[in-house]
C-alpha cells in the first residue's frame, strides 16, 4: 500500500491524481444538482481530437481516469527496474507522455458507443406534432390522460386528453389539434369528427 500511495503522489502520476480529484469533485456537484454534465460544452470543441460527440466533462473524465491508470501502472512497473537518478527521471517523463498519448487513444475509442446517448440536436418539440393524426395505443381516450402512438424519432408515446363528447377508441385516428405546455399533453379529437361539417355525424 505504501508503494501504491507513493506512486500516486509522485511524479508523473501526481499530475493525474490532482486532475482526478477535480473530476470527482465535479461529478459530486452534478449528483447534488449544483451543475450539469454539459456545463462546459460551449467552451471547447473536441471533434478535432477525436473525442467529440459527448459532453466535454465526460471526455475529460475518461481521459483523466485512463491517464491516471496508465501512469500509475507504468510507475509501479518501471521504478523497481530502473536505478534512481537521471535514468529514472527520463523514464518517468516517458511514462507521462505515454499516459497522455494512451489515454487520448483509449478515450477516443470509449466515447464512440457513448455518442448515441448524447445526440447533437434535441428531438423535435412536442408542439411540432400539432395538426398530425395518430392512432391510439390505449383502448380509449376521454377527459383523462392516455397515450397515443406518435411517429417520434425515439419511438416514444405522448399523452393526450380528449375533452369532447365523443371519446377516441383504439385504432381510430386522432387529430392532435393543440398542445398544452403546462400539462405537457395534446388535445385530441377523432379525426373524422374533427373534419366533418358542424351538425353532421362522424
Amino acid at each position: 500500500m505504501g508503494t501504491f500511495l507513493m506512486a500516486a503522489a509522485g511524479f508523473p502520476t501526481l499530475v493525474f491524481t490532482a486532475a482526478l480529484g477535480v473530476v470527482v469533485a465535479f461529478w459530486l456537484l452534478v449528483a447534488v444538482g449544483v451543475t450539469t454534465p454539459d456545463a462546459f460544452d460551449s467552451d471547447a470543441d473536441l471533434d478535432a481530437w477525436g473525442m467529440g460527440g459527448v459532453p466535454v466533462v465526460v471526455a475529460f473524465s475518461l481521459l483523466t481516469a485512463v491517464a491516471w491508470l496508465v501512469s500509475l501502472a507504468g510507475t509501479l512497473l518501471l521504478d523497481p527496474v530502473v536505478a534512481p537518478g537521471m535514468g529514472r527521471a527520463l523514464v518517468r517523463v516517458a511514462v507521462l507522455a505515454a499516459a497522455l498519448l494512451g489515454a487520448w487513444r483509449v478515450t477516443g475509442v470509449l466515447v464512440g458507443p457513448l455518442r448515441r446517448l448524447f445526440p447533437d440536436e434535441p428531438g423535435p418539440p412536442r408542439a411540432n406534432f400539432t395538426g398530425l393524426t395518430r392512432t391510439l395505443r390505449t383502448g380509449q381516450v376521454d377527459a383523462g390522460l392516455r397515450r397515443a402512438e406518435v411517429a417520434d424519432q425515439d419511438g416514444s408515446a405522448i399523452r393526450v386528453r380528449q375533452a369532447g363528447a365523443e371519446p377516441l377508441t383504439y385504432g381510430v385516428p386522432g387529430l392532435l389539434y393543440a398542445y398544452d405546455d403546462t400539462g405537457e399533453h395534446f388535445r385530441a379529437a377523432p379525426y373524422v369528427a374533427a373534419l366533418a361539417p358542424r351538425g353532421h355525424a362522424a
